[in-house]
């Protein structure tokens, strides 16, 4: 085994290593569960483990990234839901801002036709 080693964020790896489990290194090293320590003991007893352990190994990492995808998913789509519905709140209170407005507006439109109306009706009984 040689030891041209490479280190990814603090974690040694023997080129044989890397060309012999690239998916499992892939795995430790992308596993939000360990630190740089505890990737390094994985990656150091890898070659003293038996394939069943290996591929229990492999099996863990795999269900891990898995897990943490769906969780993922899920707070992005609980998100977009929040942000929708954060969206639909905006545009309902914008309408009824509007709507509010717009009455205010046409009450005083009608409150002057009443009263020119009244001025109208005042200026012909005068007649």
């Amino acid at each position: 085994m040689t030891d041209d080693s490479s280190s990814n964020s603090g974690v040694t790896i023997s080129d044989d290593l890397r060309k012999k489990y690239p998916d499992l290194i892939d795995l430790v090293l992308k596993s939000e569960s360990m630190n740089d320590e505890e990737r390094q003991y994985w990656v150091n007893i890898l070659p003293i483990m038996t394939p069943e352990q290996v591929q229990n190994l492999r099996d863990i990492l795999d269900n891990e990234k898995k897990q943490l995808a769906d969780i993922d998913k899920k707070y992005s789509a609980q998100i977009d839901t929040a942000t929708d519905k954060e969206r639909i709140a905006k545009t309902e209170a914008s309408i009824v801002k509007r709507r509010t407005e717009r009455s205010e507006q046409e009450e005083e439109q009608e409150r002057k036709e009443d009263v020119h109306t009244e001025d109208l009706l005042k200026k012909i009984e005068q007649l």
